[in-house]
């Protein structure tokens, strides 16, 4: 799987989501352009209902918006779909318990893919990238939540996607796991060079795994800024005491910082 380093960038435009609740329009995303580079890490970063989890599934093609258009390298988002180019880890792992980390690994695969030649090689193979090769015949009631996690990944891994979309795939986990599950994202990322879309809640996590952190607002959702983030790779521990990561990190809490008066 190593050297699979076909990747593709993203373009929405004018994307825009209202839904129908009672009666009542609610627009969940407004006027919407976004950029991803080919390759990159970017990040979605923004508070509880500002839409992020709801364009993440509009630019994997799971959901139709109600206006605009995403492009995911030259072809649509559905298209990218049907040609499986497109791999999604949630929040939670949702593994099939009876079945093996390695037996989880190969299923998407394996319904997707008429050719089953390589599906035990590629699940080995994805396992191997997120460090749990010894835990392959390990049913999921055997695996703490962050090896679940990660078996959650290798299955997203096998599939080879051109782009892996990631909707705060750590959030329910521990502080130091967490810390651990950001070193190992990045070293796949690096390995992988596939282009990566994460939604977090967290303002460290996503200065030290991205290219571009894109802060969203609510009411309706939206991109407020783009901020490049300019630290050198690979990043480790060290880079949380470096003078321009906490500059980052002040200034997009700063951002995030609800006006006073405003409620948000």
């Amino acid at each position: 799987m190593e050297g699979h380093m076909i990747t593709a960038g993203i373009s929405a435009r004018g994307v825009e989501m209202t839904f129908r609740v009672r009666g009542s329009d609610n627009t969940v995303l407004q006027s919407l352009d976004l950029e991803v580079q080919a390759g990159s890490f970017v990040t979605l970063l923004g508070p509880s209902g500002c839409g992020k989890s709801t364009l993440l599934k509009i630019l994997g093609g799971i959901l139709e918006p109600t206006a605009g258009s995403v492009r995911i390298g030259d072809e649509a988002a559905a298209d990218a779909v049907k040609n499986r180019e497109i791999g999604l880890v949630l929040q939670r792992p949702a593994l099939m318990p009876w079945k093996s980390a390695r037996e989880n690994v190969k299923l998407l695969r394996s319904i997707a893919r008429k050719d089953h030649k390589n599906d035990g090689p590629a699940a080995d193979a994805a396992l191997e990238m997120v460090g749990l090769s010894h835990a392959a015949d390990r049913l999921p009631e055997q695996l703490s939540g962050g090896m679940a996690q990660r078996v959650s990944i290798a299955r997203a891994l096998a599939m080879e996607p051109t782009l892996l979309l990631m909707d705060e795939p750590f959030g329910a986990l521990d502080a130091i796991t967490r810390d651990e599950m950001n070193y190992r994202l990045a070293e796949i990322w690096q390995r992988t060079g596939k282009t990566i879309v994460f939604v977090t809640h967290s303002i460290t996590e996503a200065v030290f795994l991205s290219d571009v952190v894109h802060v969203m607002a609510a009411n309706p959702g939206r991109v407020i800024e783009s901020l490049e983030i300019d630290l050198p790779r690979p990043r480790d521990k060290r880079v949380f005491d470096d003078a321009q990561f906490i500059e980052y990190t002040n200034h997009l809490r700063d951002q995030l910082a609800p006006m006073p008066g405003k409620v948000a």
